[in-house]
């Protein structure tokens, strides 16, 4: 848990939020530090009473030369919620209204082809460990670029992954850092458990169960940036065009699911069963970030929409998804 300090006028507030957040389940660490952002602000605006203006409030939501749409949203969404908790105090507070970020352009997702994935993973599997500085990466990517894949999985689910986690006998791995705070059962794909033994044997044979599977070295779990500088080189190599925008790692998670949906669809499955499987092992909250990858599909195989409007005749039209999901 982050031990973040507080000192504005706002000191007791700040804490008793962060306290509650915490109280109802969340971790609620980066939100605790985005809120040490504004606490920051009061002070420097010598904040001394407890009354936000919409002034004050109109200088702190005002769009940084320097950053994106989405900063400046997330910022201004930190405020209204930390606002309106003031309002419920009693506290005099302008809560900004939705609606003052101009939303970025929506992000196409990328659905790799077959011939596309056959080239990535072919440069994948000429990784090569560097003893110094990357002492397991022959032998880590290969198996953590695959699972990504066939299991959907989040980028930080997976290397978040310890060897508790993680079920060679029965196949599975229990996705515990997921989104929402939820914890659920993925299979693994049967072709990939040699794959995992191999690695526990080699570089897990003193190991305890919290070390991470994927690790880095012992006691440090791959970094983000880790994964994104080894997947662009991975690209290159593959011939696989990068427009600046993408493909994304994310975009595995979404080729999975449309490539499960197609496959399901050949097969005559009944997607109201169906897709309910989907939606646990995604750990989705609602259905509308399932029905995404319908209409995803449906874009990318029109041949099958006919059979997906059989099961699901008011939905393929327009689905409203929020594409931030955590890396």
């Amino acid at each position: 848990m982050t031990d973040i300090t507080y000192h504005s006028v706002f000191q007791k507030e700040f804490q008793d939020f962060v306290d509650l957040k915490r109280a109802l389940g969340f971790e609620y660490n980066a939100e605790a530090a985005a809120l040490k952002r504004i606490d920051t602000f009061f002070n420097q605006n010598e904040l001394i009473e407890k009354n936000i203006s919409k002034d004050l409030c109109d200088s702190w939501c005002r769009k940084k030369s320097y950053e994106s749409v989405n900063n400046q949203s997330h910022r201004i969404s930190t405020m209204r919620v930390f606002c309106k908790y003031l309002v419920d105090l009693g506290i005099h507070a302008y809560v900004p209204p939705k609606g003052i970020t101009k939303k970025s352009p929506k992000y196409e997702a990328h659905i790799y082809s077959d011939d596309e994935l056959k080239r990535f993973f072919a440069e994948v599997d000429k990784s090569q460990s560097v003893p110094s500085e990357c002492p397991y990466r022959g032998i880590v990517m290969p198996v953590f670029f695959r699972i990504l894949y066939t299991s959907g999985m989040r980028v930080s689910e997976l290397r978040l992954l310890t060897l508790g986690d993680i079920n060679l006998e029965d196949e599975y791995i229990i996705v515990k850092n997921a989104k929402n705070h939820k914890e659920r059962i993925v299979p693994l794909h049967s072709q990939l458990i040699e794959r995992c033994r191999i690695i526990q044997a080699e570089i897990h044979a003193d190991s305890s169960n919290d070390e991470y599977f994927f690790m880095i070295r012992p006691g440090q779990a791959m970094s983000l940036v880790n994964v994104y500088r080894n997947f662009r080189r991975y690209l290159e190599h593959a011939g696989i065009p990068h427009t600046g925008h993408g493909p994304r790692v994310h975009d595995f998670r979404h080729t999975y699911c449309v490539n499960l949906l197609r496959k399901w669809v050949d097969e005559k499955k009944d997607l109201m069963a169906y897709l309910p499987y989907m939606r646990t092992m995604l750990g989705h909250e609602g259905f509308e970030e399932t029905a995404y990858y319908l209409k995803l599909t449906t874009e990318r195989f029109p041949y099958i929409k006919n059979e997906l409007k059989k099961s699901f005749p008011d939905l393929i039209k327009e689905v409203v998804f929020n594409e931030y999901e955590f890396y």
